[in-house]
């Protein structure tokens, strides 16, 4: 083998080693690119998953609102039988005052 053809002979392996590799390649270029299909799908989940994000924070805030709306009530409710146990234990008193007095005279 003369040197032309030791020439040759490796550029025709290299051609074909840069082929076999560019080849491979676009092979797996090919086989792992995504879908225009999946990236519509995607596109939907996220702006669902927004979606549902948001009104999972209405309805925290709705809860909260509630809430403090209720403990406001209660406590309101509790101070008006508060005053009106207080009022029934005066008008008690002052019904056993008027029964003593009542039995006292006669």
């Amino acid at each position: 083998m003369n040197r032309i053809e030791f020439i040759i002979a490796t550029a025709i392996i290299l051609f074909a080693a840069f082929c076999m590799g560019w080849f491979a390649n676009w092979l797996a270029h090919r086989l792992s690119r995504v879908r225009q299909s999946d990236v519509a799908d995607l596109d939907r989940m996220s702006q669902e998953l927004h979606e549902a994000e948001e009104t999972r924070d209405q309805a925290i805030t709705y809860l909260q609102q509630r809430e403090a709306e209720l403990t406001n009530q209660l406590t309101q409710t509790e101070a008006e039988l508060g005053a009106a146990m207080d009022g029934l234990r005066a008008a008690r008193q002052e019904a056993e005052e008027l029964r003593g007095r009542i039995n006292n005279a006669d």
